[in-house]
């Protein structure tokens, strides 16, 4: 079995849901190929096809659409069978030139499968699949369902049509997708996140004496909720609890900007540090000496660093949106907020901070006991293999 995956980018080291499911596929005899916009030097997992170049200059660009036609030509019998697909769709005819171009790379591909790592890659391509005779899998993940259609409303009406199965990081993120169009009678599965256990730093339970330390790992964007976080931080401030709010990453400079206003506005500069972006392993040591990580999102598809904090046994606390009720078991593995709400947080984080020590350390051990047992890769890799019907 051939399958090939379309990404913008090839993953990362620290990239586990990509790298495991491609070495899993590989090791049961499976050949995989990377469709990308760019390749990352260091990457060596499978075969990497970068899609074609744009320019700015036009003669550099005719040069690159010649190339390509010329490339294309062996492959004339998909080409005239894309065309037919594409008029079908009522594409005008420089559309289809354009789009032709554009998966010129996928159109000479020979495959069985031909899986969008996410929904907004397979913009564009949606009848690619049917016309190089291969079946077609997308992926759901929480800015192809949460964000994107915010502002494209009805994007994905092609896409729905033409795809054979999908996966989703959650349920969540499945029944939202219904709930846009997509039939429900389309074949699915459900495989979440896992977590590399043995890539984690050792950690224990604690709640530090004097000033405690709170994580928070998110884009600096308005769905991840930070305003919520820092306005509860000013209300534990004025009740004379002691703490250092550490957020991790970066994002637009517009909501940078607003939220580093916000911490000087309510006199925070002290209490709260935003880290900017940080390595896979910084992120993870900044959690590990964590006594708190919390998530004050405004929707999630799933969140990987919330399941990386409870494997680790943080004591977390994330809102109850999307699919974050799939991710924490409220009350035995962490603990839920009502969402958008910084009462709500503040109770929930009183409420942890007040819990005895042996209490702390039950729901620690719940955590990283679901976490090794629902959430690892090797069942990631089965449940893939399943995905392709693969024996």
């Amino acid at each position: 079995m051939k399958i090939g995956l379309v990404l913008s980018q090839t993953p990362g080291y620290s990239e586990t849901f990509f790298t495991s499911k491609i070495k899993g596929l590989r090791d049961n005899g499976v050949e995989v190929l990377l469709f990308c916009q760019a390749k990352k030097n260091d990457f060596r997992l499978c075969p990497v096809i970068e899609s074609p170049k744009v320019s700015r200059n036009p003669l550099t660009q005719f040069w690159y659409f010649l190339k390509e036609f010329f490339l294309l030509l062996p492959h004339l019998p998909v080409v005239l069978r894309y065309i037919k697909l594409e008029r079908n769709e009522g594409t005008g005819i420089f559309l289809i030139l354009k789009k032709i171009y554009l998966n010129a790379h996928l159109l000479k591909a020979k495959l069985d499968w031909l899986h969008f790592g996410f929904a907004t890659m397979a913009l564009g391509s949606e009848t690619v699949a049917k016309a190089i005779g291969a079946k077609m899998a997308v992926s759901f993940r929480g800015f192809d369902i949460n964000v994107y259609p915010i502002k494209h409303f009805n994007c994905y009406k092609g896409l729905w049509k033409h795809v054979d199965k999908v996966h989703s990081i959650s349920q969540y993120l499945l029944s939202k997708a219904v709930s846009m169009g997509l039939p429900a009678e389309t074949p699915f599965a459900i495989i979440t996140p896992a977590v590399q256990l043995d890539s984690l730093p050792s950690s224990k339970v604690q709640i530090a004496k004097g000033s405690i330390k709170i994580v928070t790992i998110a884009r600096l964007t308005w769905i991840k909720g930070l305003n919520i976080a820092i306005e509860t931080m000013d209300i534990l401030k004025k009740k004379g609890f002691g703490f250092t709010y550490y957020i991790i990453g970066d994002g637009d400079e517009n909501y940078t900007e607003r939220y580093k206003f916000m911490v000087h506005e309510l006199e925070l500069k002290e209490e709260v540090v935003f880290c900017g972006k940080l390595s896979h392993k910084e992120t993870l040591e900044q959690v590990s000496s964590a006594d708190l990580y919390v998530q004050p999102s405004l929707n999630e598809g799933f969140c990987n660093a919330v399941l990386e904090a409870q494997a680790m046994g943080k004591l977390t606390i994330a809102s109850n949106v999307g699919g974050l009720p799939e991710n924490i078991v409220d009350g035995e593995t962490g603990w839920l907020f009502e969402s958008q709400s910084h009462e709500s947080l503040l109770q929930q984080i009183e409420m942890v901070l007040a819990l005895n020590e042996a209490d702390r350390i039950k729901i620690s051990q719940n955590a990283k006991k679901r976490v090794l047992e629902e959430f690892n890769i090797e069942n990631q890799k089965r449940a893939f293999l399943d995905f392709y019907n693969i024996k």
